[in-house]
This record gives structure tokens, sequence and C-alpha cells, in this order.
């Protein structure tokens, strides 16, 4: 087996392991396996493709840890689109109690929902932002 060959074997191996896992550090070192299997097709000895593929697959993995880490953190469970598909539906309020809560009809069904908003809350249209249990927390919308 070709130098070049085994690098290709071990990117397919990591980016085999990566879909397993979900994470995109390992899909990093795979960019450093082809690079080091690219080294290998330019005639580089091997201790230049390991340099090669351990340079290219440390800068990528660090950029991508500076970039998740600089993103904006994902909202927690209860106001995330992605795991709960009411967050962002609009809804109509007819009044407000004293403390910021009422009875709306949504879905079929009657559910308690509380404003969250940094007004006071009026009737009328509001968005979903999140579901805590069984409430629904609103903001104007």
């Amino acid at each position: 087996m070709t130098a070049s060959t085994a690098w290709w074997v071990l990117t397919g191996v990591l980016v085999a392991a990566e879909l397993g896992t979900g994470t995109f550090y390992l899909l990093m070192l795979a960019l450093g396996a082809a690079a080091g299997a690219v080294a290998a097709h330019l005639g580089f000895a091997p201790t230049g493709q390991i340099a090669v593929g351990a340079i290219v697959g440390s800068l990528c993995t660090v950029a991508w840890y500076v970039r998740r880490r600089g993103s904006a953190q994902e909202p927690v469970i209860e106001a995330n689109r992605d795991v709960n598909l009411d967050v962002g539906e609009t809804v109509q309020v007819a009044q407000w109690d004293a403390q910021g809560c009422t009875q709306i009809h949504y879905r079929g069904a009657l559910w308690t929902a509380r404003f969250t908003g940094n007004t006071a809350p009026l009737p009328g249209p509001h968005r979903i932002v999140a579901l805590r249990g069984n409430v629904l927390e609103l903001q104007t919308a």
C-alpha cells in the first residue's frame, strides 16, 4: 500500500467516525489527513507528510473551535425552534390579568400563557418565544 493510499484510507475512516458522532472536529482532522495524502502525491518524505497533515488538521481544528466559540450560543431547549415548533408562531390574546397571564386557544386547546416582554401586556397578536412546561411565554408580535 502506498503512503497516499494509507492517508486516503485514514481520511475515509475519520469521515465515517465523524458521521457517527456528529462533531465537526473529526472532519477537521480528516482534512489534515487529506492534506497528508496530497503531500504524499507531491513526493514529500513521510516526516513531511506527517508534518503537513498535523499542521493542516491542527489549524482546521483550532479555526473550527474559534468559530464555534465566537458564534452565538444556541437558545435553551424551551425557546429552540428546532426542538419546539410552536416557538415563533403567532397567537391572538383577548385580555391579560394583573399578573400578565391569560388563557388562549391555540391548536385546538386552551393554553395558559404568560407575557415576558418589557412593556405592559396589551391585547392583540403575540409571538410564542418559549414553552415552559405547559405554559406559553409570549411577547408582542
